[in-house]
């Protein structure tokens, strides 16, 4: 896992508003197979391995149902360290009864479901780099029909033990009001290349070379208002910097570009021009 380590910037951990704390765990937990790492009435931070923080999930006062074409979460997505993984989880899903969708993307093979929310997940694993394919600077994907028969051998008879230790946070794709904005924000501002873009509708972008750490998309409309602040979905996701100078010249070229950028006690802050909120760490 090559590209969620230094030198590259990736995406870290996501916190989610939900309706239900206790309804929301208990998917986490069965379902998708976190444990809790730290809890309280209101909140619950989740992990893979006991220690590294990677989604969080918080019920607001007054919280709303999820408010349908609006920015925001489309997916957040798990990486799991081998197609065996994967194959468990699937194994695993199949016999909870859980309704999928399932892609191979040429460059990984992925399941996609919602939380009880309507917020997407997406748990995927990755073919090695060496296979993906580039065509004038782009990586080339697709969306095929998965191979499940295929993918289910290589369970090897082992069952679904929860979510590897070495599970991570894989990549986010986010609904955007537009993309013209949005491609400066990210690309000029937070330092991420283009990867590969889909007509006038959507953009992955990476760092190092990755087939994508962020997915950007206008499916719920060119314009889509920003959700309510209590509504159902994406409170944050925060990047991860190489170094803190690396995070200082992000600072100045979002600063140059007009973008909003927050310091609070050494906590750097910023959203994207559709209002997505990105945490800045290192």
């Amino acid at each position: 896992m090559k590209f969620h380590q230094k030198p590259c910037t990736f995406v870290s951990q996501v916190e989610l508003k939900v309706e239900n704390l206790e309804r929301s765990l208990s998917f986490y937990e069965e379902v998708i197979g976190f444990q809790i790492l730290e809890s309280s009435e209101r909140k619950a931070i989740l992990t893979a391995d006991g220690k590294t923080p990677l989604l969080s999930i918080e019920q607001p006062d007054n919280v709303k149902v999820k408010e349908p074409r609006t920015t925001g979460l489309y997916h957040f997505a798990l990486l799991l360290p081998t197609r065996a993984d994967l194959a468990r989880a699937l194994q695993h899903f199949i016999k909870m009864n859980i309704r999928l969708g399932a892609s191979d993307h040429l460059v990984s093979e992925a399941l996609y479901l919602d939380d009880p929310d309507g917020n997407g997940i997406e748990i995927y694993a990755d073919r090695p780099s060496s296979a993906w394919s580039w065509r004038e600077g782009q990586v080339v994907m697709a969306t095929e029909p998965l191979n499940a028969e295929n993918l289910l051998k290589e369970a090897n008879g082992e069952q679904w033990m929860g979510l590897p230790k070495a599970a991570l946070m894989g990549h986010i794709h986010l609904h955007v009001s537009e993309l013209e904005k949005t491609e400066e924000f990210y690309l000029k501002g937070l330092g991420f290349e283009l990867v590969t873009r889909y007509g006038s509708q959507a953009l992955f972008l990476s760092t190092g070379g990755y087939h994508h750490h962020i997915g950007l998309n206008t499916w719920n409309g060119v314009g889509a208002k920003s959700p309510a602040e209590n509504s159902v979905g994406l409170k944050w996701f925060s990047l991860v910097f190489p170094t803190e100078e690396d995070r200082k010249n992000i600072v100045m070229q979002l600063k140059n570009i007009g973008a909003p950028v927050r310091d609070e006690n050494g906590e750097f802050t910023t959203e994207d021009p559709s209002g997505n909120p990105i945490r800045l760490l290192v």
